[in-house]
């Protein structure tokens, strides 16, 4: 009798977001417990941009701060593509959302880029990723600028504006850690290599962290009683079509525009997605009072974003091995169009 093998009809990984997220509805982290998972979520991401740094050669991350035009249609992917499909949506005000959940709408279409699980997913994925932390990076330092001054124009909050410590935040968990790695890259990034199994526990172990902390702040802030299930349910539809409509735009867009295929996947991965870490502070600033229910547009997208991007990665890293070499020399290539840094 001939043996057939079953295999699970989701990908394990997005069963393990899934799980967490079940976890932080059934056992919220609250008071010294929360404090206890954003110190974890904090240090995890950390500690994935020491490894990031310790692996890569300088050589390659200065290959990634040149490569300006992959940078430059990222930010205009986060920062003019969404923001003007975020307008569109207003037609949807009032009869598939309310006023309130347009704000937040609108709102998630204005913040940053994620920085982490774009890297995890342009990895996996076998794509360009030091270009995908340079654009990570330079979207989230530019988020802190654009997202209040957008905010403010096109939601009408003049109180909003940006602090000196959130700026002080991304330098110490971010590029601080990165720069750290690369100090100490001579003395360990031969044993990371050889680990590479390593990172990919923490590229999702990370990710897994965000998504407790984050899911667990607004079950205890009680934002989900706060509408009704057709409204989610609403919700829910206008964010997976905006989803669909800024991954197709990424991927088909940056292969008009000339960039090679591990180009496309960082583009694709970090044009698409946006930052529950940058989102929830700023959030707080620009909303006050009412920040709760504004971010629950964007705790669901940034899940949605997460599982979508999750089968997505997986698939592209069963490419062909005949897809994986691009031809030298074309508009968009160059040294750090070639760096790949599988996991698993």
């Amino acid at each position: 009798m001939s043996r057939r093998t079953f295999k699970l009809p989701i990908d394990p990984y997005i069963l393990a977001l899934i799980g967490t997220v079940v976890l932080a509805a059934l056992l919220p982290a609250s008071g010294a417990a929360a404090d206890v998972a954003d110190g974890a979520s904090t240090g995890a991401v950390a500690l994935l941009f020491f490894l990031y740094g310790a692996r890569l050669s300088t050589a390659e991350a200065l290959d990634g701060l040149r490569h300006w035009r992959l940078h430059l249609t990222v930010l205009i992917c986060t920062f003019v593509a969404f923001p003007l499909l975020g307008l569109a949506g207003k037609g949807l005000v009032p009869y598939v959302l309310t006023p309130q959940l347009y704000s937040g709408f609108l709102f998630l279409c204005l913040v940053p880029s994620t920085i982490q699980s774009s890297i995890a997913f342009t990895s996996i994925a076998r794509g360009n990723v030091p270009a995908a932390i340079c654009a990570g990076s330079f979207s989230s330092i530019a988020g802190i600028f654009l997202t209040p001054l957008l905010a403010a124009a096109l939601l009408g909050n003049s109180g909003g504006g940006f602090s000196a410590d959130a700026l002080l935040k991304i330098g110490l968990q971010l590029l601080l850690p990165f720069i750290a790695g690369q100090l100490l890259r001579r003395w360990i990034g031969g044993f990371l290599t050889r680990h590479k199994k390593v990172l990919g526990y923490v590229d999702r172990g990370s990710i897994l962290l965000v998504v407790y902390a984050a899911f667990s702040e607004g079950m205890v802030a009680g934002i989900w009683h706060q509408v009704t299930p057709a409204r989610l349910g609403a919700l829910l539809a206008a964010e997976a079509v905006l989803l669909a409509l800024m991954l197709a735009l990424t991927w088909f867009g940056a292969k008009r525009l000339g960039f090679d295929r591990g180009d496309r996947i960082a583009i694709q991965f970090a044009g698409s997605k946006k930052s529950l870490a940058s989102g929830l502070p700023m959030a707080s600033v620009l909303f006050g009072a009412h920040a709760s229910l504004a971010v629950l547009p964007l705790m669901l997208f940034h899940q949605m974003q997460l599982m979508v991007c999750a089968v997505i990665a997986k698939r592209r890293s069963r490419d062909p091995q005949d897809e994986l070499r691009e031809s030298p020399g074309t508009p968009a290539s160059g040294p750090v169009a070639q760096t790949r840094v599988p996991v698993g």
